[in-house]
């Protein structure tokens, strides 16, 4: 029986992550075999890894969402895909397009690496309607970094606040999705505004474009400064917790706070007059859909667009990528394979 290696849970806690030799699976009629070149790890991921974030998980239990990859194997009544082809993981499973899973009263919080198993394996066997294709323009490290980081950035800029160039967009910090912000508001046309508490940081974002970078101390008081007090139309949230206020202190009449990160936690506090009196958005992004997925793919080929990656690592070294992940990386950590 032919083997590959594979990262798996026995329990929460770093100490509880193993890897392992297992059997490659065979793809099931409707599913795909991928064989894996690159994953990209999100907080998210270290989050599961340490307590699961009130997920129920089988153990043994393999963590990640993000996957790029080539096909390897089909099963049967396999139609969208071919031998060969470079595709990449959707992050919600089976969320097309429209409204999403889940109700009022039950969310739905199934994703790969967190209610259904993840993809940090050298294989995947995968059902069809799960992947998209690659991008042509990026090599698999690239291509990994898009289903969570780089739809999140989209889906809240692009599909749901319907960017247009002359607005400002903030993003906060410098990871991942910050910095997919940051282009894709650029290529938008966009003014961009980037918060960080590191100079170094501060500067490779203006090498990347960012037309203002601001110190994370007493950012709102930059922001009426830089702006006139007219504020920010578009601004990433992606600390949360009570840092929600400052967004809505900073943002701009009629602007848009999309809330992303629980850096500091998912309770949320802010004054209703910020909301009420500017007539301000304030919209949750569930990263997003699959066909938002490739409108990305799209947007990234003619755009040129190119994820920014701190490091690479190799499979074994997942340990040290998370602790990389834990001292926040500029933009993307990536583990890819041999």
């Amino acid at each position: 029986m032919t083997m590959m290696r594979r990262w798996e849970m026995t329990g929460f806690g770093r100490g509880a992550l193993q890897l392992r030799r297992v059997p490659i699976p065979e793809p099931r009629p409707g599913h795909v075999l991928v064989k894996a070149a690159a994953v990209a790890l999100n907080f998210r991921d270290k989050l599961v890894i340490e307590h699961g974030m009130g997920l129920a998980l089988d153990f043994p239990f393999t963590p990640a969402s993000d996957l790029a990859g080539a096909v390897a194997a089909l099963g049967e009544d396999v139609t969208r895909f071919h031998l060969g082809d470079r595709v990449i993981s959707t992050f919600f499973p089976g969320w097309i397009d429209g409204r999403s899973a889940g109700s009022a009263k039950t969310l739905d919080a199934r994703a790969l690496g967190g209610g259904h198993p993840g993809v940090l394996a050298e294989y995947v066997s995968l059902p069809e309607d799960w992947l998209v294709a690659a991008p042509r323009s990026l090599d698999a490290a690239e291509a990994s970094t898009l289903p969570c980081a780089g739809l999140t950035a989209w889906f809240a800029l692009v599909e749901r606040g319907q960017l247009r160039a002359g607005q400002s967009v903030l993003v906060q910090g410098t990871g991942g999705v910050a910095l997919f912000g940051l282009q894709i508001a650029k290529a938008h046309g966009a003014e961009t505004f980037v918060t960080s508490g590191s100079a170094e940081k501060r500067e490779r974002a203006r090498a990347l474009g960012a037309n203002h970078v601001i110190d994370r101390d007493g950012w709102v008081e930059s922001v009426y400064r830089l702006t006139a007090d007219r504020g920010i139309d578009h601004i990433l949230e992606l600390v949360g917790g009570a840092h929600v206020a400052k967004s809505l202190e900073a943002v701009a009449i009629d602007g848009h706070v999309s809330l992303i990160g629980v850096i500091e936690g998912f309770d949320l506090s802010a004054a209703a007059a910020n909301v009420m009196l500017k007539s301000a958005t304030i919209q949750g992004i569930r990263v997003g859909h699959r066909r938002a997925l490739e409108d990305l793919v799209r947007a990234v080929d003619v755009l040129n667009l190119k994820p920014v990656i701190d490091r690479r690592y190799g499979l074994e070294d997942v340990p040290v990528a998370l602790d990389h992940l834990d001292r926040g990386p500029f933009g993307k950590i990536v583990i890819t394979f041999d």
